[in-house]
C-alpha cells in the first residue's frame, strides 16, 4: 500500500477524530512547459490532463478507504449482500463539480475594449457569484478538487490538488452588488450607478427634448413594438445594473428572467474631426452655447447645427448575451431607455458617445474662444483718448440761465401698485411707505419744511399707523400694528389707544395722553364752576385731568389749551380719547349726550 492509501486508511480510524484523506501529491509538471521542437501545448490538452490526473488520485484514495473499512469493520452475517455502489447521479454530480473547477477562468477580467473577457461575456470582479456545488455538504468533500495555490504565471496555474477532508467548505467569496468598476474611470470612460426604479406615471419616458430624441431614434428603428415595451418595463423597474460610456458605446448588464444578467451594449457612430471642428466653431460663437452645456443643458439650436449629435432611426446598434434575436430585444431596449435618463441629466454623456469627452471638449473651446478674442483684439484700431483739448478747456464761455422751476402740484399722486411676491416685501407695506413718502414729499416741496422729520420714532409709527383707516380691524391692519409694536418695544394695544389719541389732536393728542403736567392757576380753576352751572359734579382734579364722581368720563387739558375728553369703564382705569378738543371744558363734553347723561 502506497503512502497516499496508507493516509487514507488512517482517515477511517474509528477513534472519530478527523484525518486527512489523501496527502497531496508530488507538484506535476507544468502543463504550459512544452518539449523542445514540439508544439506548445493547448488549454484543452493541459484540461484533460489534469483532469486524467485528478481521477487517478481520487479512484486510489476511494480504494484506500474500502480496504480499511473491511479490516475495521465487524463481520457480517453470511447472507449479507455487497455495499451498494455509488448512484450514477452522484458520480455524475462530481465529475460536473470537477469539471467546473478545472475549467473556471480567473475573477481579474477587464470589461471590454480594455482587457480579455471570459467565455461567456461576463467581466471578471463581477456581482453574480458562481452558484456552489450541489454536493458540497457529501461525505466525499475531501475528496474536492480544489485549485493549486498561485505561483508564477505559466508555471502551475492549471494544476489541480485534492482538498483535505478536514476543511471547510469555502463561503462563496463576497462580490459587490454592482458589476461597474469606477476606479477605471477617466475622461473617456464614465461610469454611472444604477437607476431606482421609475415611479412617475408621464407617458413620456425622458425629461428633457434631447433626451426624448434618443428615445424617438430607439422606436422608430426598433422592429418589434412588444419588446420595446418589455424593455421599457425593464428599465422603470430598475433592472439596469451600472452603466458605462465610453465612446461610441454604452455597456451594462441587465438582469432578465434568468438568475445570470445578461451583457448589452449599444454602440453608436463616433464623429470625424471634420465634424468635430463644425461643432466646436458653432459651439464658440455663442457663449450662451457654452453656458448652456455647464449648466446641464443641450441647446436645440447647437444639436441641429449640421452636425449629427442625436441619433436617428436605425443609427443605434444594440448588441446582447441573450438568445433573442429581436432588433432590439428588451434586454438592449432597457438599456437604451435606461441611457435617455443619463441624457437627461447630463448632455455630456452624448458627446462623449460622439467620441469627446468632458475635459478635452471644454479645453478645446477654452483654446478656440481665447484665440478669436486675441485676433479681434489685434484687428481692433486702437481708440481715441477720452477727454478735451486744453484750448478748449480754457476758452471763455457763458452758461445759458436756468429754466424757471415748475410749479408744485396741487396734492400728491397715488403710488403705483406693488404686487405680492414670494418670498418678497409685504405689498401693503411698500404701499404705506410710498404713500407716506409722496406725501412727505409734497409738504417739502411746499413748504420747505418737513414736520416728520422732527417726531421720535414712536409719534413716527403712531403717525403712520394713524393714517391707514381701520384702527387694525383688518388683516392688513392687524399686520402692520403688530410690525410697529414690534418696532418700537409696545403693544398692540398700546399703538391702537395712542393712534386714538392722535387722530383726536395729532402730535398734541398724544402728548395729551402719555404726558401728564401741571397747568398753572386760571383756566383750570375756571373749570370747575363752569361745569356746575351746566349741572354736572363736581370733577375731580388731578395735575391737568378732571375726573367724573363716577369714574367714567375725564377733561385733560392740553399745554395747546384745549380740552380732551376720555371715557373709561367705571372702576376701571382704562382711558381711551372721544370726541373732539374744544376750548370750552362744558363743549368738548357736548358729543357725549345731555347733562343728565352724564
Amino acid at each position: 500500500m502506497d503512502a497516499g492509501a496508507s493516509s487514507a486508511a488512517s482517515a477511517g480510524s474509528p477513534d472519530g477524530k478527523a484525518h486527512r484523506v489523501a496527502e497531496p501529491a508530488p507538484p506535476a509538471p507544468a502543463v504550459h512547459d512544452a518539449a523542445p521542437g514540439r508544439p506548445e501545448a493547448r488549454p484543452a490538452d493541459a484540461a484533460r490532463e489534469a483532469l486524467r490526473e485528478a481521477r487517478k488520485r481520487r479512484a486510489a484514495a476511494e480504494a484506500a478507504l474500502a480496504g480499511r473499512s473491511r479490516r475495521t469493520a465487524p463481520a457480517a452475517p453470511r447472507d449479507q449482500s455487497p455495499a451498494p455502489r455509488p448512484a450514477a447521479g452522484a458520480r455524475a454530480r462530481d465529475v460536473r463539480e470537477l469539471l467546473a473547477d478545472a475549467f473556471r477562468m480567473p475573477d481579474d477580467v477587464d470589461l471590454p475594449g480594455e482587457g480579455p473577457e471570459d467565455n461567456d461575456g461576463m467581466p471578471r470582479g463581477s456581482s453574480v457569484p458562481r452558484p456552489p456545488a450541489a454536493d458540497d455538504s457529501s461525505p466525499n468533500t475531501g475528496n474536492r478538487i480544489g485549485t493549486a495555490p498561485s505561483g508564477p504565471p505559466g508555471a502551475d496555474e492549471n494544476r489541480l490538488l485534492p482538498a483535505p477532508a478536514s476543511a471547510p467548505t469555502p463561503a462563496a467569496p463576497h462580490r459587490p452588488h454592482s458589476m461597474a468598476a469606477p476606479k477605471r474611470d477617466s475622461d473617456l470612460r464614465r461610469t454611472f450607478p444604477a437607476f431606482p426604479p421609475r415611479t412617475s406615471e408621464d407617458a413620456r419616458f425622458a425629461a428633457t427634448w434631447w433626451g426624448n430624441a434618443w428615445v424617438s431614434a430607439l422606436e422608430e428603428g426598433a422592429l418589434d413594438v412588444k419588446r420595446l415595451a418589455r424593455g421599457r418595463s425593464y428599465a422603470e423597474q430598475g433592472h439596469v445594473d451600472a452603466i458605462t460610456v465610453t465612446p461610441g458605446l454604452v455597456l451594462a448588464y441587465v438582469q432578465g428572467s434568468r438568475p445570470r444578467p445578461y451583457r448589452v451594449q449599444v454602440r453608436l457612430r463616433t464623429l470625424g474631426d471634420a465634424d468635430w471642428d463644425r461643432f466646436l466653431d458653432l459651439a464658440a460663437d455663442r457663449t450662451g452655447h457654452i453656458a448652456a452645456l455647464l449648466d446641464k443643458e443641450m441647446p436645440q439650436a447647437l444639436a441641429e447645427c449640421g452636425v449629427p449629435l442625436l441619433p436617428g432611426p436605425g443609427d443605434l446598434e444594440p448588441q446582447c448575451s441573450c438568445p433573442d434575436r429581436g432588433h432590439p430585444c428588451k434586454h438592449a431596449a432597457a438599456l437604451c431607455y435606461q441611457t435617455a435618463r443619463l441624457l437627461d441629466a447630463d448632455p455630456f454623456v452624448l458627446l462623449l458617445l460622439r467620441g469627446r469627452g468632458e475635459r478635452d471638449l471644454l479645453d478645446a473651446l477654452s483654446r478656440l474662444s481665447a484665440a478669436r478674442a486675441a485676433r479681434a483684439a489685434q484687428e481692433q484700431e486702437p481708440a481715441p483718448l477720452p477727454g478735451v483739448r486744453a484750448s478748449e478747456a480754457l476758452a471763455p464761455r457763458r452758461l445759458p440761465p436756468l429754466p424757471a422751476p415748475l410749479p408744485a402740484p396741487a396734492h400728491p399722486e397715488q403710488p403705483p401698485a406693488y404686487p405680492a411676491s414670494p418670498g418678497g416685501p409685504d405689498p401693503f407695506a411698500l404701499d404705506q411707505l410710498a404713500t407716506d413718502a409722496a406725501a412727505r414729499a409734497h409738504a417739502l416741496l411746499g413748504t420747505g419744511r418737513d414736520p416728520v422729520g422732527e417726531l421720535t420714532l414712536w409719534q413716527d409709527a403712531v403717525r403712520l399707523a394713524a393714517v391707514r383707516p381701520g384702527s387694525g380691524l383688518t388683516a392688513g391692519t392687524r399686520a402692520l400694528y403688530a410690525s410697529l409694536a414690534a418696532a418700537t418695544d409696545r403693544t398692540p394695544a398700546d399703538l391702537a389707544r395712542a393712534v386714538a389719541a392722535w387722530r383726536q389732536g395729532g402730535i398734541e393728542g398724544l402728548a395729551v395722553l402719555e404726558e401728564p403736567w401741571d397747568p398753572p392757576a386760571g383756566r383750570f380753576d375756571r373749570a370747575r364752576p363752569l361745569l356746575l352751572a351746566a349741572d354736572l359734579p363736581a370733577f375731580r382734579p388731578w395735575h391737568n385731568h378732571l375726573t367724573h364722581p363716577r369714574g367714567h368720563i375725564q377733561l385733560r387739558l392740553g399745554r395747546d389749551g384745549l380740552w380732551y375728553v376720555y371715557e373709561s369703564e367705571p372702576g376701571h382705569d382704562d382711558w381711551w380719547p372721544r370726541g373732539t378738543p374744544d376750548l370750552d371744558p362744558v363743549g368738548a363734553l357736548t358729543g357725549l349726550g345731555t347733562p343728565t347723561d352724564l
